[in-house]
């Protein structure tokens, strides 16, 4: 399951990747219509939510510390406040739906907050990829200093030449 969850978080930082991708596209869309953050929405709205999710039920199957299932909650929380940036920044613009500094102050901070989904699904990959291979590395790096420090002086001396 701890592969599971691993493979999952990976695919969640390849969703924010292509969704700063996406709104790159929708950006120098010519000519610029609803359409052109097509790709850009749907990533946001679905996938990077749904994927947010279950790595959330996949790092609780992993038994995975409780900071760490609360971590992989993160990038779903931020996509919420990445839609009420929107919303915020749309009701600031003019009665002729036109942007005003307001509402572009708000609207800039999407690609901040976009930033800290980012950081989140990294730091998520980070955690189950560590816990995915905490098993048999921690296992080995336990028993080594054991045998350096209870073998015999000789063979100290020569773990440590080699």
């Amino acid at each position: 399951m701890r592969r599971i969850y691993a493979a999952l978080a990976a695919l969640l930082l390849i969703a924010v990747l292509a969704q700063f991708y996406f709104a790159a596209v929708g950006a120098f869309a010519r000519p610029q219509d609803d359409d052109s953050f097509a790709l850009h929405s749907v990533t946001g709205m679905m996938i990077i939510p749904v994927l947010s999710l279950l790595v959330t039920i996949a790092a609780a199957a992993s038994r995975a510390p409780g900071r760490q299932i609360a971590a992989a909650l993160l990038p779903f929380g931020l996509v919420i406040v990445q839609v009420l940036i929107v919303v915020l920044g749309r009701v600031l613009n003019d009665g002729a739906d036109n942007t005003t500094p307001a509402g572009l102050a708000i609207m800039g901070l999407h690609g901040i907050n976009g930033m800290a989904v980012m950081g989140a699904a990294g730091m998520v990959l980070r955690n189950a990829r560590k816990l995915a291979g905490s098993p048999r590395g921690a296992q080995a790096a336990d028993d080594a200093p054991a045998a350096r420090v209870s073998g015999p002086v000789g063979g100290e001396s020569a773990a440590r030449s080699s």
